[in-house]
């Protein structure tokens, strides 16, 4: 079963991967494949008129900023990457199909048009206020950039009734175990 976890920002995806990681489940990590994606010579060529370089390589700060504010430069970054993430997925699902359960964080499964890929569909939720102030203390963003960040996506409410399960995350690392584990014992 191919299931994606999905979630907006700050709202705790990474340590559900983590968690699902010590359940003993392999997990692609979609952002890591984007890096990734960064630093192949085709991109960085087609990228190469932007200002997004330090010492010959794309600048993810830099890359944040100028795609943040600008939405062409944002789809033209969308059409270059994400057709390697899809390739990365797919080669995922290959390489480890006779596992019973695979898992693919991908925060923009909707937005990247993927859902069609996964037979299921978790999504992360967390407040509003409680991912506010996570991006703060994580990323060390002002409170109005913060802000400006997370509605910059899609809302969460609009996500929800497109997915299979629902993971809230207000909690404990503890209470976050013990949902997840119920999760999955509702997949086998």
């Amino acid at each position: 079963m191919k299931i994606a976890v999905a979630g907006n920002i700050a709202a705790g995806k990474s340590v559900v991967q983590n968690i699902l990681e010590d359940f003993g489940y392999k997990v692609l990590d979609t952002d890591i494949c984007g890096h990734e994606a960064l630093k192949q010579e085709d991109i960085k060529t087609a990228l190469s008129d932007l200002d997004i370089f330090v010492n010959g390589e794309i600048s993810r700060e830099k890359l944040g900023c100028l795609v943040f504010n600008n939405t062409e430069i944002k789809q033209r970054l969308e059409n270059l990457v994400h057709p390697v993430i899809q390739q990365d997925i797919l080669n995922f699902f290959e390489q480890n199909k006779t596992d019973k359960l695979l898992f693919v964080g991908i925060p923009l499964v909707f937005e990247t048009k993927m859902e069609n890929l996964f037979d299921k569909i978790v999504f992360i939720y967390a407040d509003d206020a409680i991912r506010l102030q996570r991006l703060i203390k994580r990323n060390h963003y002002t409170e109005e950039y913060a802000l400006l960040r997370l509605k910059s996506q899609l809302p969460q409410e609009e996500k929800l009734s497109r997915c299979d399960y629902v993971i809230k995350n207000n909690c404990s690392i503890g209470e976050l175990r013990v949902q997840l584990m119920d999760f999955i014992s509702k997949l086998n």
